[in-house]
C-alpha cells in the first residue's frame, strides 16, 4: 500500500508573518523550528517536529541581510538529512537578483550563484515570485514555478475605478509587466526613458507616450531606494500628469526610500508582503497586499499534482 506523504510548512525568520498568513491560508500549523543565532553570529537550525517522509515547503525570502539566506540553506540541509521526501524552497522574494548577468569586467554573477547554492544543498522545488529577469528561472536545474503578482494587483486596481488610466513603465526593464498590466486594465502604455549612470542612481531623459491630463499607474517588480519610481513620479507630473498611483511586488524600501516617496507626488504606494513590513512604520500613503493566498493555492496545488499555470489570467 502507497502511503501519501503529507504538506509541512517550515519558515525562517526572514518573514515568520507571511509563513504564518500562508499557514491559516491552508489551514495547517508551522512546524516546529529553532532558529537562532550562537553569540559569535552564526546561525543555529533544528528542525523539532518529525518531518520524515514529508512533502515540505521552506518559506524563506532572502533579501537582506545575509542570515535570511544562510537559514534557508541550512534549513533545506536540515530537512534532507531529516529524509523529507520532497523539499520546495518558496522563495517569495529572490535575493541577488539584479546581478543576473556580467554587464562589467571582473563581477559576480550572484543570482545564479545562488541558484546553485539551493540546488546543490538538496532543494527539490523552488517558488519564486516576480523575479527582477525571467531568465533566472534558467539559473535552476529544478522544476520552478515563477508567480505573478499581477492576480493580487490587477484585482486591487479595478477596484479603485481609476478614469483615463495610463500604466507606466519606469524603466526599459519593466515594460513587459507594465504592457500587460495595461492589457489587463486596458489602460494606455507610456515609457519612461532614463539613464542609470551608478547603481542606485537613476537620470530620467525622456517619455514615450502621452500622460497629460491622465491618470497613472507606475508599475515595477520592486522599489529599493526609490529613485527611479519617484524620478518617474516627477517627471510624469511635470508633463501634466493627474493622480499618480505606483504598485510594485517587492517593497525593499532601503535607505530614505519611505521618506523620498513620501515627499514625491505617488498619491498610493502599493506593495505586496513578500518582505517582512511589519517591523517599519509606513505612512498611510503605502497599501500592504498580502501575497499568502495565492502562494497557498500554488502550494496547495504543487501538494496535489494540479496546474499551477491556470492560476495566472493576467501573467506578463
Amino acid at each position: 500500500m502507497i502511503v501519501r506523504e503529507e504538506l509541512k510548512l517550515v519558515t525562517g525568520n526572514s518573514n515568520r508573518s507571511l509563513a504564518e498568513k500562508i499557514a491559516g491560508y491552508l489551514g495547517k500549523r508551522l512546524t516546529d523550528c529553532t532558529v537562532t543565532k550562537f553569540s559569535d553570529g552564526e546561525v543555529f537550525i533544528q528542525i523539532n517536529d518529525n518531518i520524515r517522509g514529508a512533502d515540505l515547503f521552506i518559506i524563506q525570502p532572502t533579501n537582506p541581510p545575509a542570515e535570511n539566506l544562510m537559514e534557508l540553506l541550512m534549513l533545506i540541509e536540515a530537512s534532507r538529512r531529516a529524509s523529507a521526501m520532497r523539499i520546495t524552497a518558496v522563495i517569495p522574494y529572490y535575493g541577488y537578483a539584479r546581478a543576473d548577468r556580467k554587464d562589467r569586467p571582473r563581477v559576480a554573477i550572484t543570482a545564479k550563484l545562488v541558484a546553485n547554492l539551493i540546488t546543490s544543498v538538496g532543494a527539490d522545488r523552488v517558488i519564486t515570485m516576480d523575479l527582477h529577469a525571467s531568465q533566472i528561472q534558467g539559473f535552476f536545474d529544478l522544476p520552478h514555478d515563477h508567480l505573478y503578482s499581477s492576480v493580487i494587483f490587477n484585482g486591487y486596481i479595478r477596484s479603485m475605478n481609476l478614469e483615463n488610466l495610463v500604466v507606466v513603465s519606469p524603466d526599459v526593464g519593466s515594460i513587459k509587466m507594465a504592457r500587460a498590466t495595461a492589457t489587463a486594465l486596458r489602460a494606455d502604455l507610456a515609457i519612461v526613458d532614463k539613464r542609470r549612470p551608478w547603481a542606485n542612481e537613476c537620470e530620467v531623459m525622456n517619455l514615450i507616450g502621452n500622460v497629460e491630463g491622465r491618470n497613472i499607474l507606475i508599475r515595477d517588480d520592486m522599489v529599493d531606494t526609490g529613485g527611479s519610481i519617484c524620478s518617474a513620479a516627477h517627471f510624469v507630473k511635470a508633463r501634466g500628469a493627474l493622480d499618480i498611483y505606483a504598485a510594485c511586488t517587492h517593497g525593499v524600501l532601503s535607505g530614505t526610500a519611505i521618506e523620498k516617496i513620501s515627499n514625491s507626488p505617488i498619491k498610493r504606494m502599493i506593495i505586496t508582503d513578500s518582505m517582512d513590513q511589519s517591523g517599519r512604520s509606513l505612512p498611510e500613503t503605502f497599501e500592504v497586499l498580502t501575497c499568502s493566498e495565492l502562494i497557498g493555492e500554488t502550494i496547495n496545488r504543487i501538494f496535489d499534482e494540479e496546474s499551477v499555470s491556470s492560476l495566472f489570467k493576467d501573467t506578463p
